[in-house]
């Protein structure tokens, strides 16, 4: 049973939040505008869905901690590194152990700081998140939170898989609102079948729902069927569905209330973070106690910062940007 909006909402207001899923690396090729392959200079952040989500937060001035798992190496240090240098508590981010320990990696991602004939090239062989276990998520208190989020990727692959379910269970059981963004990647994926059959029923036990006109689409087997899905999980089982439509803005659906809200349009230098960005904007206003339109409105100026700027936990911005951004932007555009 899902809880109520305002339920949800009150959850949110405690501004704790905890994230589940994976921390990884993120290289860009410098000065923007280079190709992959023409790259002499890169730069180097944190990445990851999960990871960039509870960095946005912790600079909008909530409370984030991360749970995942990271490999036994420089780089899953570097991740955790990073995720404290941001303010991100990453005490249950830990290494993966044991004798096969050496075969589970970070994810690495190379993507190109351009928009037109953009490329991100994604290494997710052994992914050292999806040994996220059961266990992992069973040492967690969730009373001390008040929401649970967790993106798509999460579900993927087991153990993570049944890990990530284990903890929408246990979020429900502490009176937990469970925030899922579907963001689904087909690389990390077996089949497509499998995927739209998992990421609904993630999405079936899920208070409140982020995703695009395609995701939606995915779940419901055809994008024609996309807003027809988004209705019916938000007339049955979610509180909230967030449906986003890229440049035509987005419809927020809560019961029989359907909200339309513009963007904020930008000179994009790049297409990604966008997403990560408008979760972390969106809960985070919800959490400062604004209404649900300007918190939709709040998470797309968010988006509209990242994809203007090199890198994407780099480029989230904090509580004074947003605030400087919403003052002297002129949007957001008109909707029907």
């Amino acid at each position: 049973m899902s809880l109520s909006l305002s339920s949800a909402i009150a959850g949110i207001k405690r501004s704790q939040f905890l994230v589940v899923g994976r921390a990884g690396m993120d290289l860009f090729p410098d000065p923007p505008g280079t190709a992959n392959e023409h790259a002499t200079d890169l730069k180097v952040a944190i990445g990851g869905s999960s990871a960039n989500i509870a960095i946005g937060l912790v600079k909008l001035g909530c409370t984030a901690a991360l749970v995942t798992r990271i490999s036994d190496d420089s780089i899953g240090r570097y991740c955790v590194n990073q995720l404290n240098n941001y303010g991100v508590d990453a005490t249950q981010v830990r290494p993966v152990c044991g004798p096969n320990a050496s075969e589970y990696r970070n994810s690495l991602a190379l993507y190109e700081t351009r928009v037109d004939g953009h490329q991100s090239v994604i290494y997710r062989n052994g992914a050292a998140d999806f040994q996220m276990s059961i266990e992992d998520v069973e040492k967690i208190d969730f009373s001390k939170y008040g929401a649970l989020i967790t993106a798509g990727t999460a579900f993927a692959a087991e153990p993570s898989r049944s890990a990530t379910f284990r903890a929408f269970e246990l979020a429900r059981k502490a009176g937990v609102p469970v925030i899922f963004d579907i963001d689904y990647r087909p690389y990390s994926w077996p089949t497509e079948e499998e995927a739209s059959i998992v990421l609904s029923r993630a999405g079936a036990h899920s208070d409140i729902i982020v995703g695009n006109d395609e995701e939606f689409g995915f779940m419901a087997g055809g994008i024609d069927k996309g807003l027809s899905k988004a209705r019916e999980l938000a007339s049955s089982t979610a509180a909230l569905i967030i449906y986003k439509m890229g440049g035509d803005g987005a419809i927020t659906l809560a019961g029989d209330e359907e909200i339309r809200t513009g963007i904020y349009p930008v000179e994009a230098i790049k297409p990604t973070g966008a997403g990560d960005s408008f979760m972390a904007g969106l809960l985070a206003s919800l959490a400062g106690g604004k209404a649900l339109r300007e918190s939709v409105l709040r998470g797309s100026a968010c988006a509209a910062i990242v994809v203007a700027k090199p890198g994407c936990a780099p480029a989230m911005p904090d509580s004074a940007e947003l605030e400087h951004f919403l003052t002297s932007h002129p949007g957001p555009t008109a909707v029907n």
